[in-house]
Parts: structure tokens; sequence; C-alpha cells
């Protein structure tokens, strides 16, 4: 792998000629402490230092809600178009998100592909920067701490610099481009890279034990917990809905008020929800908020590995952030264990 150097002095001639590649998105303050990923408009606005956006950059590939197909009475059905079709050139994206979109991709490219995530997938391209995690960071012991693939280009954090690695084509294309601005990385880099990240290794406060995770939770099915947690859940969908990797949807036709025309809508939905398992006759198959808080779980550390070979959760600890209920997920799985 081909790896460069980024002076920071250079860093923003650099990010302004991304914008020959495509439309650039940067993670942005919306307030104190929060961030969201946006459109730039001045390099001036990337929060180098963000940890986690609200929404996940899952919302550059499933909207939170779009239209499918719009209809009408004299032309039938006709399909809608992707919302944009433009090369999007998305910044400062963290190893644990990098992961989450590789983990979308294997879902919707299953038995079924999803046309409409792909139109977008193709167009999505990725500039990885690392981070230094904060006391509800578990990606490490998720194992979604570092990326060797599912980037264009990443940039790993020095003192004064950043170590570029190249991923792809494209990325060898905008690092040609920007070789002005770029120098070789030298021995000295490499070992300061190697310090960096060995400390940040160290700066993990939180650790869950994933070896036999889904054998622990076949034995704790019936778990007093589950009814613990159910008793403190809210139900809201918050935790799914800033979750990179939920990728559960409702589809339904919203018809306009002439009753001949209207159009076919895809949401974001929640396994939280009680609707989510409604069927016709009104039967729901998991009544119960501690069978809804269950399931949720299950999916994640154990379903999901037995269908995709890894969890559907990559510790980015935006579930924890956003539950009003101030439940911790990494708790909860120690307190299956015993040892909480």
């Amino acid at each position: 792998m081909k790896v460069m150097k980024l002076p920071k002095s250079n860093r923003e001639e650099f990010i302004l000629t991304l914008e020959e590649f495509g439309e650039v998105h940067i993670p942005k303050a919306k307030g104190k402490e929060s961030f969201i990923f946006d459109r730039m408009q001045a390099p001036e606005e990337i929060a180098w230092d963000y940890l986690r956006t609200i929404a996940p950059p899952k919302k550059y590939l499933t909207p939170p809600r779009e239209s499918l197909l719009q209809y009408n009475a004299s032309n039938g059905y006709q399909e809608v178009e992707a919302e944009y079709d433009d090369r999007i050139i998305l910044f400062g994206l963290h190893p644990c998100d990098i992961q989450s979109i590789q983990i979308l991709d294997q879902v919707f490219n299953g038995e079924y592909n999803d046309t409409y995530y792909f139109k977008r997938r193709k167009d999505l391209k990725i500039i990885g920067l690392s981070c230094i995690p904060d006391e509800k960071c578990f990606c490490r012991s998720m194992g979604t701490d570092f990326v060797e693939s599912g980037y264009d280009l990443f940039l790993s954090e020095l003192h004064d610099s950043y170590l570029v690695a190249i991923g792809t084509g494209l990325g060898d294309e905008i690092v040609k481009k920007t070789s002005d601005l770029l120098r070789t990385a030298s021995d000295s880099d490499r070992q300061e890279y190697l310090e960096i990240r060995n400390r940040r290794r160290e700066q993990f406060d939180v650790e869950l034990d994933t070896s036999d995770l889904p054998y622990i939770l076949d034995l704790e099915k019936e778990s007093d917990v589950w009814d613990d947690i159910g008793a403190q859940c809210l139900v809201c969908g918050s935790c799914s809905m800033v979750c990179p990797t939920c990728y559960c949807f409702n589809i339904y036709d919203q018809q306009d008020l002439d009753g001949e025309s209207g159009e076919r809508l895809r949401e974001w939905d929640s396994c939280l929800f009680k609707n989510y398992t409604r069927v016709a006759g009104g039967e729901t198959f998991r009544d119960t908020r501690a069978d809804r808080v269950k399931n949720r779980y299950l999916h994640k550390q154990r379903h999901f590995v037995e269908q995709y070979g890894r969890p559907s959760c990559v510790g980015c600890g935006r579930c924890i952030d956003a539950c009003p209920a101030g439940i911790n997920v990494v708790e909860v799985f120690q307190r299956l264990r015993g040892v909480a």
C-alpha cells in the first residue's frame, strides 16, 4: 500500500482540491457537542476533532424517507430517480463508520439486490480520518477500530501532518492531483504513527467481551434482564435511527387528495416499534417491550453473526449517546454475563 504525508499546513488546500472530484461533504459542528455530515461550503467548517455525528453516514445511502415511485391514473407508475446522481466525496469517516458501510453493502447485496441503495453507493466515495476514543466508544472490542479497505483515501493524524493511505484508483488520482501538497512518508513518520496508535489503544475505557457472546445470548433468552431493560426502555427508536448499521424500513403508498395520484415511500423503521411486526388481523409477534428489546440485541450480536459471520454493531457509541433512558448496550451484555 502506498503511503504519503500531508502537512497540516496544506490540509485546507488539499480539501479544496477534492471539489474537482465531486461534491464534498464533511463533519460540521451542529451545536456545542453535536456534529453532522453536510455539504462543505468552506474548509474552515470541518470539525477535525469530531468523534461521532448525530445521524450516521447511512443517510447518504438509505435516506430517512425517500420516494420510490410516483403514480397517477393516466401514466401509471413511474420510478423516481435517486436524489443525487453526482459523485459525493464523504470526508472524515472514522474506521467504525467505514466498517458500517461495508456491513450495509453486505446486507443490500444479499438475496435481493437493492438497486436504490447501489445507485447511491456507486457515487459515494470515502476519505477516512483517524480518531481518539471517548468513554462511549467500544469499537476496539468489536474489531472496528481500524480499517484496511473500504476507503479511497485514509488520513491518520500525526502531530503536524497526516499519513495518507491510498485505497483505490480514485485515491491515487487525488494523490497525483495534489502531489505538490504531499510529501513522502519517512521512517520517523511511520515510527510516530506506531507510537500514536499504541497510545490510542490504551485510551479505550470501555471493553465488551464478544468471544462467546452469541452463545451467552442463546443461554440467556429467558433472563430477567430483558424484563428490566424492557421496563426501562421508552421504545422511542432513537438507538435504531442513529445506528449506522440498522437497516429496517417500511414501504407504503401515500395517496394525494385528488384520489388519482400519489407516491410509494420508503422510510426508516425500527424493530422496537410495536407496529413493526403487525400483520393482517392486527396480530403482533413481539407484543411486549421486553420482547422487542431482546430481539434487537439478539439480532445485533447473535442472528447477524449467524448469517454474515460478524456482528452488526461497530461500537460507535451513538446508541449510548442518544438513549433518553440511559441504557448502555455494553452494560446490558455485561449483566447477561453476570459481571455487572
